[in-house]
């Protein structure tokens, strides 16, 4: 008599650390099944991840220390260029929703201000001003050398927080170009191993026909 076939059996919910192991490194070992484009697929993405390792801090260091030196140079031509002076303001700030809040005390509106430039002329503009604040208060804005209003230079810790974000921005991008370049391997291997099962088959093909 014969035996019954057992049912199939579900696929365990996860590996024991020795066949993860297996799974893993699958590529590395001799097998009947492992192709050439297997193990050069396992080469590079050793590759790449031993170049994201030694890349990602030498990309965080050229890209913070170039941001530094730009920031750092923009601060100093700030600092050259802007100066304060004391504004009018030429009308009422509008209210806030909620005054004395915290937001309140954050809010900025901008207003129509006036103020007297280096050459001795008077000059409008728009600058930010705390909510309520009654036309004809005075206010000191930042001016630049064509006497326009704007912000104020650029402070050390901004420069730093400026280059601390180009060098993490560098750091990201570094893993992201090698998993694009480990894509785009991997396709083109695959691609290979479909010409290489297309021309096997080709020859294969006639002893599977049926006359």
């Amino acid at each position: 008599m014969a035996r019954a076939i057992p049912p199939a059996q579900p696929p365990p919910d996860h590996l024991d650390p020795e066949e993860a192991r297996h799974v893993l490194t699958w590529r590395w070992r001799r097998n009947p099944l492992r192709r050439p484009t297997d193990l050069a697929q396992a080469w590079i993405a050793l590759g790449l991840f031993l170049a994201v390792l030694a890349a990602t801090p030498a990309a965080m260091f050229l890209a913070g220390d170039a941001a530094h030196r730009h920031y750092l140079h923009k601060a100093r031509q700030q600092a050259a260029t802007r100066h304060e002076v004391t504004a009018v303001t030429g009308h009422d700030a509008p209210r806030h929703l909620e005054p004395g809040s915290d937001e309140a005390g954050e809010a900025r509106y901008p207003v129509t201000v006036r103020f007297t430039d280096d050459e001795g002329r008077t000059r409008t503009a728009e600058a930010k001003v705390p909510p309520s604040l009654p036309a004809g208060s005075t206010i000191r804005v930042w001016v630049d050398a064509e006497g326009e209003v704007t912000g104020p230079p650029l402070t050390r810790d901004q420069v730093r927080d400026s280059a601390l974000g180009c060098a993490v921005l560098a750091a990201l991008a570094v893993p992201v170009a090698a998993a694009v370049a480990y894509r785009w391997a991997v396709r083109r291997l695959e691609r290979r191993n479909l010409a290489r099962w297309e021309e096997e088959w080709a020859r294969t093909a006639p002893d599977w026909t049926v006359r």
